[in-house]
């Protein structure tokens, strides 16, 4: 998988890509992720990527021509599967679009800024927008990093043990059960005594019931579907 990355703030990437998984990820080939500094693509002597909005109001608006021209650019040297844009009004991200990005080959992803971009830039160049909840960053670099790293580690061979990554919470609809590990008793907080049975039928029931509990106290909305 291939992940090109457009910002005005392509800094802000070197923590999150730098370790752990994604860093794995990297290195094994998994995935390669190309940051692209919008301002490479403006055309004045300032390089600007904003302006003030047509007919008023606070704020900047980042201009169509850089960002229609670094797309068309990529665009020209493979196919992409999709074009994101990071927006708050987007599409809400959850386990399940991650799991669908996870399996494409190349995607760019279109950091926001400012009050957004200029609406021909959605209506011509996006094929998704997808917000990271309800709520507005200062810019969509640090939710581009959160869908990056949800996608990246449930890429095949991004985990040494990709069980792992199919029980986690949401992969099958439900939050995912309490775990335990070594001491099986740490100052008389004792591990449940089903999970040192050694009965695989029994604990896999056990940690059903677990999560579906959690699932209903924590997030009845979720649960809902299970009544």
């Amino acid at each position: 998988m291939r992940i090109d990355i457009v910002t005005i703030f392509p800094e802000m990437f070197k923590g999150p890509f730098d370790y752990s998984i994604i860093q794995r990820a990297q290195k094994s080939k998994l995935v390669e992720i190309c940051i692209h500094n919008l301002r490479d693509y403006a055309t004045d002597k300032h390089k600007r990527v904003d302006d003030y909005p047509f007919s008023g109001g606070g704020g900047m608006v980042m201009l169509v021509e850089p960002i229609e021209r670094v797309i068309q650019q990529l665009k020209s040297e493979r196919n992409y599967d999709e074009v994101i844009y990071t927006t708050p009004d987007g599409e809400m991200f959850n386990q399940a679009t991650a799991n669908v990005l996870s399996s494409k080959q190349n995607i760019i992803v279109l950091c926001g800024h400012y009050k957004g971009v200029d609406q021909r830039v959605r209506d011509h160049l996006i094929t998704r927008e997808i917000s990271i909840g309800d709520f507005v960053l200062s810019g969509g670099e640090l939710a581009a990093a959160v869908i990056i790293d949800s996608l990246v580690r449930i890429i095949p061979g991004a985990i040494s043990d990709e069980t792992s990554a199919l029980t986690d919470s949401f992969q099958d609809g439900l939050l995912a059960p309490p775990v335990y590990t070594r001491p099986a008793d740490y100052k008389g907080w004792k591990v449940p005594d089903i999970l040192l049975s050694g009965n695989d039928k029994d604990i896999e029931h056990w940690k059903l019931e677990q999560a579906m509990e959690k699932t209903r106290i924590r997030r009845p909305d979720m649960f809902e579907k299970f009544k």
